[in-house]
């Protein structure tokens, strides 16, 4: 079937909105049309190289972040109708890997090991094409920048058919990165003091997690002031526009114990910063790092004496150490009930055809999330 689609030509160019050739779904895979996608900022490290080599070379489709509606089914899918509501789980779990079997499904290895080549996992081949023929690797084995998509079941989660999909699609992948972050990696607790360093979709999901967790101060971090008021209004309690200024402040605030919890939720991490986030933790506190570093960048910059002095740890966070069958619909209920606030993350709604505009105003500070709708 004829179909379009967000292209990565190539890297550091504005993607393409072309017409691309879908094949049907092979076994174990699902056709899906597409209703929203929203525009993470991971995608942005796949335009620009950042994370080379973990995502696969251009021409690509771009997007991992989506839900919709299942119009195909491939052989062997029979736990989904074809009219199915679902999201989709940015990383597959496949349910039998070490990985998955030991309760991290998260870090499945059959999911992982095929991202940088962006085929399908059944067989490594493709279903995407272009006009012309070429072959088109898939964003997290999933392109939702497309009006229709096929994937492996093990990405796909069902939902209930009357929960809203344009708020579904924020599921796939920062909600509940940004929430788990805090949540599960971070592991914080009741009474904790919680810095949040960046107020993206990720960082506004950390607030809401630590807050819902029972942080006695979630200090939000970011240098743009629409950022900082909207973290006010997910549930944090001071908002700072540098870590130097939350540095200054940690007397008042923290009564000069630093935070327990350090949170790094930045578009771009850096050694630099993260180095600087690292002093804002007082004694034991975990610095959980969830936003993606450059693949170029080879070591970061923290004062190590404080590992051992201090029992500082500095600890990664990969979907916010969930599970996407078990989570995913666990967060959406909360949305459901008034306690996770979904609606104003989405700051602003896109056409397929507005996505480079929707990415320049990512860039500008302007939105915590945009988010592709299709008809």
């Amino acid at each position: 079937m004829k179909t379009r689609a967000a292209v990565l030509r190539e890297t550091n160019t504005p993607w393409s909105v072309e017409e691309i050739e879908l094949d049907p779904p092979g076994p174990g895979e699902v056709l899906v049309k597409m209703a929203a996608s929203g525009m993470c900022h991971s995608d942005e490290h796949a335009m620009d190289g950042h994370i080379a080599g973990l995502v696969p070379p251009a021409p690509m489709i771009g997007g991992h972040e989506g839900s919709g509606v299942v119009q195909e089914l491939g052989a062997g899918v029979d736990w989904l109708e074809v009219g199915d509501h679902v999201v989709f789980g940015f990383i597959p779990a496949c349910g039998r890997c070490n990985s998955c079997a030991g309760g991290h499904s998260n870090l499945c290895d059959t999911g992982l090991a095929t991202f940088p080549q962006g085929t399908q996992m059944a067989d490594d081949t493709y279903r995407h094409h272009s006009a012309d023929g070429e072959d088109l690797g898939l964003m997290c084995l999933l392109g939702t920048f497309a009006e229709h998509t096929v994937v492996n079941e093990a990405s796909v989660i069902k939902i209930d058919k009357d929960w809203p999909l344009d708020k579904a699609c924020l599921l796939g992948c920062g909600v509940v990165t940004g929430w788990g972050s805090a949540v599960y990696t971070a592991d914080v607790q009741p009474g904790e003091y919680v810095a949040v360093v960046g107020i993206g979709g990720l960082g506004s999901a950390a607030v809401q997690g630590a807050k819902m967790a029972g942080a006695r101060v979630v200090a939000a971090i970011d240098p743009v002031e629409f950022k900082r008021e909207k973290a006010m209004e997910f549930g944090a309690t001071h908002a700072f526009a540098s870590i130097e200024e939350a540095q200054a402040a940690m007397g008042d605030v923290t009564w000069d114990r630093g935070y327990d919890k350090v949170i790094m939720t930045m578009g771009t991490g850096d050694s630099s910063t993260l180095g600087q986030a690292f002093n804002l933790g007082g004694k034991r506190a975990k610095i959980v790092v969830t936003n993606l570093h450059s693949t170029a960048e080879g070591t970061i910059e923290i004062p190590a004496i404080m590992l051992t002095m201090f029992e500082k740890q500095v600890v990664g966070s990969l979907f916010g150490s969930a599970n996407i069958r078990k989570d995913i619909p666990r967060l959406f209920e909360l949305y459901l009930a008034g306690q996770l606030n979904l609606d104003d993350m989405i700051t602003k709604t896109y056409s397929l055809d507005e996505i480079n505009e929707g990415y320049q105003a990512m860039r500008d500070g302007e939105n915590i999330r945009g988010v592709i709708l299709y008809d």
